[in-house]
């Protein structure tokens, strides 16, 4: 018998700031690969829905020390108490033990939004109207990933299909673990300038790993101990002291435009 214990990934994000130009592929790659319907004109920034948003954040100097970045934001992947999770009474939300992703079931869903009121990153999306899509659009539709329903949350889950794929693959070629390059989300196929590095953080040889325990790299809201999978990095130290609300005094020093961020 074949006791060979299945392994563990503990997939994650590197995001280069000093690299992303603020183009938008990435966004637009993860709705296509993700069936996210095209904005309806009732839509806006309150109600509209996306998985990936790009906030633009500024030092608010005066030219020439003026600077600005631009933020991919989505579910951050929290490994611990994972908030959107332990507040979801329909245990909609569950964390794959075996690949460290974060999912979300939308046949469980219920609406209730408490998990969108719970995560710290605001990246989750209600969906508040059935999916619209023109005749053209309905033909391109990705047939591995199920369009959802009015209703139900929606966020990130690091393009799941594309691991499906990847698992079927190497089931076909009897092997038990997939390869790293079977299985790259949409968003990082899709950026220009290769700002962002996927893999799995539990590989020590793994590009990933050197990345994110680089001293110029950082998590957002880091302080709350939710371990977030998705972390940022930059040689600017404005740019990394915005990732802790918190740090008042460095936000001050440094003239960061918090409104900018959060707007």
């Amino acid at each position: 018998m074949d006791t060979t214990v299945e392994k563990k990934y503990k997939f994650g994000m590197v995001i280069n700031l000093d690299k992303c130009n603020g183009c938008g592929a990435c966004a637009v790659a993860c709705a296509i690969e993700n069936n996210v319907p095209p904005a309806v004109q009732k839509m806006n920034k309150r109600n509209g829905l996306t998985w990936l948003t790009i906030s633009t954040v500024s030092n608010n100097e005066q030219y020439p020390q003026s600077e600005t970045v631009f933020v991919p934001m989505f579910c951050q992947q929290c490994e611990k108490e994972t908030p959107c999770m332990t507040v979801c009474p329909q245990n909609a939300v569950d964390v794959d033990p075996t690949t460290g992703i974060v999912g979300q079931v939308p046949q469980r869903c219920l609406g209730c939004r408490y998990c969108m009121t719970a995560c710290p990153y605001h990246a989750r999306y209600f969906n508040w109207w059935d999916p619209e899509w023109t005749d053209g659009m309905k033909q391109q539709l990705n047939p591995d990933v199920a369009p959802r329903m009015r209703g139900v949350v929606e966020k990130c889950n690091f393009c799941h299909s594309r691991l499906h794929s990847a698992k079927d693959k190497a089931a076909t070629l009897g092997n038990r673990e997939i390869n790293p390059a079977d299985y790259i989300p949409a968003c990082v196929e899709s950026c220009p300038n290769k700002a962002i590095t996927f893999g799995d953080l539990n590989d020590t040889t793994a590009p990933i790993t050197s990345l994110a325990s680089n001293s110029n790299s950082f998590r957002f809201l880091s302080r709350l101990g939710t371990e977030p999978k998705v972390y940022y990095h930059s040689k600017k130290h404005w740019v990394r002291a915005m990732a802790e609300k918190a740090q008042t005094r460095s936000r001050q020093a440094d003239g960061i435009a918090e409104e900018e961020f959060h707007g």
